[in-house]
């Protein structure tokens, strides 16, 4: 699965690069590295932006980590911050699925049923975000950081607010 998500990732962002849009974002496109870090494992992966129009986005990731594959989409309401050439916020919510794997083989010493213990399941979450942009003048680079708090509504549902993200981009168009 992991073999066919980052090409059709790709060929999203490189057919949507070519539409012509008055974005608020510093760009239209832009394909890059996110990391999301905080309480818990830090997670890294590539991640596509895009601009519909106006103040919408769209931000889709697929984040790695030890045992667990993150796939995850964003809405966010984005604004430039005037005075600041580059510069952008914005507010945004999306899902995500975590796709878990706590498979281990179990060896019992106290008989011959040795077998393997599957603790692999599906997480659905819910992510808000609040955060900054950057676009590097005069070049095809921006970064961003956000508060990134992780909702899970399943499988003992859970929320931690101590969830951060960081990406760095390559603006397409």
């Amino acid at each position: 699965m992991k073999k066919i998500i980052l090409p059709i990732l790709m060929a999203f962002g490189f057919l949507i690069a070519s539409t012509g849009v008055q974005a608020q974002t510093p760009y239209r496109t832009a394909l890059g590295l996110g990391i999301d870090a905080g309480d818990g494992q830090t997670l890294f992966g590539p991640q596509i932006k895009h601009n519909f129009g106006g103040f919408n986005a769209g931000n889709a990731q697929v984040l790695f980590g030890d045992n667990i594959t993150v796939l995850g989409v964003d809405y966010s309401y984005n604004q430039r911050i005037s005075g600041a050439r580059g510069l952008s916020w914005y507010v945004g919510i999306g899902p995500q699925l975590s796709f878990i794997d706590h498979g281990k083989w179990d060896k019992d010493w106290y008989d011959d049923d040795d077998h393997w213990d599957d603790d692999s399941h599906v997480d659905v979450a819910i992510r808000p975000a609040v955060g900054l942009e950057f676009r590097i003048p005069s070049t095809p680079l921006a970064m961003h950081f956000d508060w990134k708090p992780w909702w899970n509504l399943s499988h003992s549902s859970h929320f931690e607010p101590g969830r951060f993200s960081l990406g760095f981009k390559f603006v397409l168009k």
